[in-house]
């Protein structure tokens, strides 16, 4: 399973959810998917303009946890 932290770094970077949707040219309604994990896929662009805005690591933001 792949857990979305996305929330921890927008918390982290004091950035509203909006704030990085406009910046990284998304619509808020795609951004709040990808946050609950409801996202079956994310292209690497708009990973890269995340992690961009946000001065992280795809690894800051996805975790992996193996299902029981």
């Amino acid at each position: 399973m792949i857990e979305i932290n996305l929330d921890v770094i927008l918390a982290i970077r004091r950035m509203s959810s909006s704030e990085l949707a406009e910046k990284i040219g998304i619509t808020q309604a795609n951004l709040s998917v990808l946050k609950t994990g409801k996202a079956r896929a994310i292209r690497f662009s708009t990973l890269e303009s995340i992690c961009r805005e946000l001065n992280c690591q795809p690894g800051d933001i996805l975790k992996y946890t193996p299902e029981e």
